[in-house]
Formats: structure tokens, C-alpha cells, sequence
């Protein structure tokens, strides 16, 4: 039986591409880490490194960072996406943002790269708040967010990397598009309301200006490009483009959705949020 050819993971450190790897390895199938601390590295600002990482590779991962929404990252994505196929890349598995305009520009320059193709969009993830830019506020009880009531359809990063693995291994996902949410619809206040039944201590989120969070995040040491997202995320996504339900874990994978109160839960149980 002849053995697949591996699979470049991108952002292979990051919430989704951890666990496309972690995927990956269980099915017995081979990966390659695509990060700057890979053998052979990998860096989206500096080009020089892509073809040592493509080298034998027959699929790739897409996740860019910090976006695949800022500006220029559609042209980026795009040159990288031909050099794949140049390399003999076979399929390429994008992950892209909903509802994000300058998202579709890298959706469309994948399409165009000549490979077989899917695209994983996704909304606000729910480990966002167990390991990503909330976790933090979270532990000391109180999220200073500028939010309003506007409703998301928070989803989980099981669920996006269970989507991903499917579209890079098997052949019904090529020339998909999975718009990917959870179940319900919830407010950043009872997203966290949520957290704290399951943590079982006071959690609460109390809305603040724009300015006032970005310079927060700013003096935490986050870098301007972080920054820059998510003023973009709150003050532009956020908007309520999002606040309705899709069917692409359906779809894809046919089951529902992992629910937000299942991920709170089990990351409750895991000691994350404990006080600090």
C-alpha cells in the first residue's frame, strides 16, 4: 500500500493547526509542523522558507497569521498557495474568517491556485477564552470587552479542526465552502455567564470603549498586528453580520455542533480558569 504523502501544517502551534496535527497522528497519517520553530521553518514573511517546507508534501493547512482578513494577506496567501502547486501540492484546506471581506480575496486566490481546494470559515472561536487573548480576564474574573449585545455563534476549535482533517483527507470536501458556527446564538455577557456557571465562581463582562481595550492589550504586550485585529474583529465583524446560525459541521461532518456549554464545562474541569 503506498504511503500518503504528508501534510504541511500550518500554524501547527496555534488553537486549529494543534489539533489538525493531533488529528492527523491519531489517523496514522504523516504531518509536517509549518512554524518558525520547525525543521525545516516556516515564516509567511519570509518566502524563502516556503518551498524547503513544501518539499514532498501532497496537502497543506492553510491558517495565517494574525488573519487571513488584515491587508496584504490575500496576496500572500495567494503566491504561497501557487508555489504549492508548482511543488505538487495536491490540496489545499484554508481556514477563513465569516463574515470577513478581505477573507473572500484569500478564499478566491486558493481557488484560483490550480489545486484541489476547501474552505473552513469560522466565527469566534470558544477557545478563545481558555487559550487565547481572553484567558487572562477570565481567571481574574472580570472581561473588559467592547461588546454589546450583539449575538455569536461562538464555535469550537474541535469542531473546526475535525472539519479540516476531513476536507484535507478524503475527496467529497474538495470545492467546499463550510461556514462553521455552534448551535446557538450568544452574547459575549452570557458566553461568559456560561463560563462562570461552569467554573463556579464569579465571572462577569463589563463593556468598555474601543480605545480603552486596544490600549489595555497594547501595555499587556500584545504586537500591533494583534491589536490592529482585533479593534477590526470587535468593531467591524461584531456588528450582528454574523448573528445567524450555519450548517457546515452538518454538512461536513454530519452531527451537530459542539455546544458552548460542553466547552465550558470541560474546560472548566481542566483547571485553566482557575483564580489568579
Amino acid at each position: 500500500m503506498k504511503t500518503p504523502q504528508p501534510t504541511l501544517v500550518l500554524g501547527s502551534n496555534g488553537k486549529t493547526g494543534r489539533r489538525v496535527a493531533q488529528r492527523l497522528s491519531a489517523l496514522g497519517l504523516p504531518w509536517r509542523a509549518g512554524s518558525r520553530t520547525a525543521t525545516p521553518p516556516f515564516s509567511w514573511e519570509d518566502p524563502a522558507t516556503w518551498a524547503p517546507a513544501l518539499q514532498g508534501m501532497g496537502s497543506v493547512y492553510i491558517s495565517y497569521f494574525p488573519d487571513i482578513a488584515v491587508p496584504g494577506a490575500a496576496d500572500t496567501v495567494g503566491a504561497f498557495a501557487r508555489l504549492a502547486v508548482q511543488h505538487g501540492v495536491r490540496r489545499l484546506v484554508l481556514l477563513s474568517g465569516r463574515g470577513e471581506e478581505g477573507a473572500l480575496l484569500g478564499e478566491q486566490a486558493v481557488q484560483a491556485s490550480g489545486a484541489d481546494w476547501a474552505v473552513v470559515r469560522a466565527t469566534w472561536f470558544n477557545q478563545n477564552f481558555s487559550e487565547g487573548n481572553f484567558l487572562d480576564m477570565v481567571r481574574a474574573g472580570e472581561l473588559t470587552l467592547p461588546v454589546g449585545d450583539v449575538p455569536e455563534p461562538f464555535v469550537d476549535a474541535d469542531d473546526i479542526a475535525d472539519v479540516a482533517v476531513a476536507a484535507l483527507t478524503q475527496d467529497r470536501h474538495v470545492g467546499q465552502v463550510y461556514e462553521l458556527t455552534g448551535p446557538r446564538l450568544l452574547t459575549f455577557a452570557q458566553a461568559v455567564d456560561e463560563i462562570a456557571r461552569a467554573a463556579g465562581r464569579p465571572v462577569r463582562c463589563t463593556p468598555i470603549p474601543m480605545d480603552a481595550f486596544t490600549a489595555g492589550i497594547a501595555e499587556q504586550g500584545e504586537p500591533p498586528e494583534v491589536v490592529d485585529l482585533l479593534r477590526y474583529l470587535f468593531s467591524e465583524v461584531l456588528d450582528g453580520r454574523n448573528a445567524h446560525l450555519a450548517d457546515g459541521v452538518q454538512r461536513a461532518l454530519g452531527r451537530a455542533p459542539r455546544d458552548f456549554a460542553e466547552f465550558a464545562r470541560d474546560a472548566a474541569a481542566s483547571g485553566v480558569w482557575a483564580a489568579r
